[in-house]
């Protein structure tokens, strides 16, 4: 049973709102139906509309479809993740483009010359990691929206990741992502959450 709101002053629906938080769930497993490139693309065509600073759009998403690149990313998972991201249909690498802003004339196109903002090589790095986090936190939305769920992984061997996926290319691993359909038996019991008064204050 899920927790009724505090109040009634939500605009969304409570059907939405069940499934994008109230009834949504991390799987502990997966059915064995496939996820579409459809699928995905209508999850981004969806949260790709989500606030980034500047318009940075930072988050790049790679499908690990292939069986090799399965096995490759299962490898560099810590071991106690493996089994579990075995079993989903789609496995998705969710990584920051750490030179986003050579599209900044692209897609922040009033400030011609917004990318040397960026010149300084930390605070590029650290914008895009903040940016694409949003980003990630968006698209777990947009598969939860799908009637998907999505299961977040941040236990892996990145300098390992970053070798068999992206050897020549400016990245930060952000999470790997399982995506799909609950399984059997799928949820361990809701962990508590913090209340309103614990998390919001007043200055």
């Amino acid at each position: 049973m899920t927790a009724e709101p505090a109040t009634d002053h939500l605009v969304l629906g409570r059907e939405a709102r069940e499934l994008l938080f109230l009834a949504a769930r991390t799987p502990n497993t997966f059915a064995d139906v496939p996820v579409s490139d459809e699928q995905v693309r209508a999850i981004y065509d969806l949260v790709k509309f989500a606030p980034t600073s500047m318009n940075q759009q930072p988050l790049r998403v790679v499908l690990v479809r292939s069986t090799r690149a399965r096995r490759q990313l299962l490898a560099r998972l810590h071991p106690g993740n493996r089994a579990k991201s075995a079993t989903a249909p789609l496995i998705a690498l969710l990584v920051a483009d750490l030179n986003f802003h050579h599209r900044l004339p692209e897609v922040f196109p009033h400030v011609p010359k917004a990318h040397e903002l960026f010149s300084d090589k930390e605070a590029r790095e650290n914008s895009a990691v903040f940016n694409a986090t949003l980003q990630l936190a968006y698209f777990i939305i947009g598969v939860r929206a799908a009637g998907l769920c999505a299961g977040p992984v941040v236990g892996y061997d990145e300098a390992g990741i970053m070798a068999d996926f992206f050897p020549w290319l400016d990245r930060r691993v952000l999470a790997v992502l399982n995506i799909g359909p609950p399984g059997p038996d799928p949820w361990f019991p809701r962990l508590p959450r913090l209340s309103f008064d614990d998390v919001v204050s007043v200055a």
